[in-house]
């Protein structure tokens, strides 16, 4: 028995049939979908910066933060799948994508203080956030020092400490794939494109050195939270992710089979529809869920 609820998500129809020779799906990082068009996009000034982001859809507001060194067309899939029933709000987090940066040295504090700041520009009292990595980090920071700024959050591949990072994760292939991604992707939207190597050492510092909270700022959070997590993430423990759940009041653990740190796109059907349950508050269906134990 533990204190949160354990779903595991298996894939099974989603998954293509791949030659024995191929990388299994957690060893692929597909493309990065392309910017959601249909909604509405621009830059708030907050905290000193110009904050790129994109509305589509009407309905409870949701806000998707990504990942460190990427930006918001990695949720392309999600907002497209959640926008017919919500109002999506995607950004491109400070300094990266098309959003600019000042002399600050980055902090998830900061970064959490520019979605509120995001937030009130588009009077939007409270949202829930889905945040990959970073923007995991992101969502449970604004949970513990804005809750009542956050409905829910969905913390998808995040760490609350340091020691929670494997040791020379950024050497993995996928992830080192990732990062000369994210340079292409740099030049081609920064407003500073040839910053990428600055920019990525800003990051690297403050991954180094945050988040470091403790279980005691944990267990102070009262929103509901999903910890979620790839089965074969590369750069997140497992007993880390394990432990996050169980210390934070009420929380779930949702691991995802055989989908990695990018899951989202390298499943995005298993992963919307996790997202969904979530944000409606109810269970996966039966033929996409095996087992959910106490």
């Amino acid at each position: 028995m533990t204190r949160f609820s354990l779903l595991v998500f298996l894939l099974v129809a989603a998954t293509p049939l791949r030659p024995a020779a191929a990388d299994e799906l957690w060893q692929t990082l597909p493309p990065t979908p392309a910017a959601v068009s249909g909604g509405s996009a621009g830059f708030a000034d907050v905290n000193g910066i110009r904050l790129f982001y994109a509305e589509i859809g009407v309905g409870p507001p949701v806000v998707l933060l990504h990942g460190g060194l990427a930006n918001s067309d990695y949720f392309g899939n999600q907002a497209r799948a959640l926008a017919q029933a919500y109002r999506v709000i995607l950004v491109d987090s400070r300094g990266h994508g098309r959003s600019t940066r000042d002399q600050r040295p980055f902090g998830y504090d900061l970064m959490a203080d520019d979605v509120v700041a995001l937030l009130d520009t588009l009077k939007i009292d409270k949202a829930a956030i889905l945040g990959w990595s970073d923007g995991a980090i992101i969502g449970l920071d604004l949970a513990m020092r804005h809750p009542e700024r956050v409905s829910r959050v969905f913390a998808f591949g995040g760490n609350t400490s340091v020691s929670g990072l494997k040791d020379d994760f950024e050497k993995n292939p996928t992830f080192a794939a990732f990062v000369a991604r994210a340079n292409r992707e740099y030049a081609q939207l920064s407003a500073t494109p040839e910053q990428y190597t600055t920019f990525r050492d800003q990051i690297g510092r403050m991954w180094e050195h945050e988040p470091n909270w403790t279980d005691t700022q944990l267990r102070e959070i009262r929103t509901p939270v999903w910890v979620v997590d790839g089965e074969h993430d590369e750069g997140i423990k497992r007993e880390h992710t394990e432990h996050i759940a169980a210390t934070i009041p009420g929380a779930r653990l949702l691991i995802l089979a055989n989908v990695s740190h990018f899951a989202f796109l390298q499943d995005p059907i298993t992963f919307n529809n996790a997202l969904l349950s979530f944000l409606g508050e109810q269970q996966p269906s039966a033929s996409t869920l095996q087992g959910a134990h106490p």
